[in-house]
């Protein structure tokens, strides 16, 4: 494969703390993704149905919409069910975040490393999937 996936990628990333938010952009922007951020679940949503981002990347503990939530509402509407969604958290909620339909699940704290690869695997397997369909 001579073309990573993610060039030119759209992330929509669910974070409330703007530090963090500086940090996922530099860590995202530098590995080639577009991003798009919003402070809440409802938001999210709302801009995952406008946008169709390639991936939504939540935390748990979001306000208006907790990120399982998101989840759960974006993989059960048939426009966004193919959106790939990736919850990180500091709880131990891996098995709740499969139950709903994560595509993906990191334990907190973020590791810049951990983030990227899991994010070309997941687009990687899914453009994978689409050419073999």
């Amino acid at each position: 494969m001579s073309e990573k996936p993610n060039i030119g990628a759209l992330i929509l990333v669910v974070e409330r703390n703007p530090v963090v938010q500086r940090l996922e952009r530099f860590f995202l922007e530098q590995a080639g993704f577009h991003v798009e951020f919003v402070n809440d679940g409802r938001s999210a949503l709302s801009r995952a149905q406008e946008l169709h981002p390639k991936i939504v990347l939540t935390e748990i503990l979001v306000p208006k919409m907790d990120g399982l939530s998101l989840c759960r509402t974006l993989k059960a509407n048939p426009e966004t069910k193919d959106i790939l969604v990736m919850i990180f958290s500091n709880l131990q909620a891996r098995e709740r975040a499969t139950e709903v339909g994560a595509d993906a699940f990191l334990l907190k704290p973020l590791d810049e490393e951990i983030l990227i690869k899991t994010l070309e695997q997941l687009l990687a397997l899914r453009s994978e999937s689409a050419e073999s369909s």
